[in-house]
């Protein structure tokens, strides 16, 4: 069945690459004190870094990647879309502190996270850790 082209692509920027590390405060130190990466925010899971040529970033988690986050308006909507062009669902959406998120697969078998911020950018104070999220305009 042939698709209509979308009038937009789906996928707006990228947002951050993630990559899964073991240790938060070496991460910190590693990627702030030692390759020199501004630290712009963190939690208990979790530290983001400015990139200095993008609004992209590199951030690091105890949990979860690699991977690479890109932002879409609506996730809903997206997921959606994504799986009607013929793309598998992986992990469908669920809330994160910005917003939504999901994870699917391309019919090549790369798994493609999207994200919204419908909730708004995350708050941090004057250290860089986030103390909560505020809503976007």
């Amino acid at each position: 069945m042939a698709h209509e082209p979308r009038k937009r692509p789906l996928f707006r920027k990228l947002d951050n690459h993630l990559l899964r590390v073991s240790d938060l405060d070496a991460a910190v130190s590693f990627y702030g004190d030692r390759l020199g990466h501004a630290l712009v925010w963190r939690d208990d899971e979790a530290a983001g870094f400015a990139l200095p040529e993008t609004d992209a970033e590199l951030v690091v988690h105890l949990h979860i990647g690699p991977e690479t986050d890109i932002p879409v308006d609506n996730v809903d909507d997206a997921f959606e879309e994504f799986l009607a062009a013929g793309g598998e669902a992986v992990q469908p959406p669920f809330e994160i502190a910005v917003g939504r998120c999901a994870r699917v697969r391309d019919p090549f078998g790369n798994i493609v996270v999207i994200l919204d911020q419908s909730k708004g950018m995350l708050v941090t104070d004057a250290k860089g850790h986030v103390i909560g999220v505020k809503a976007g305009q």
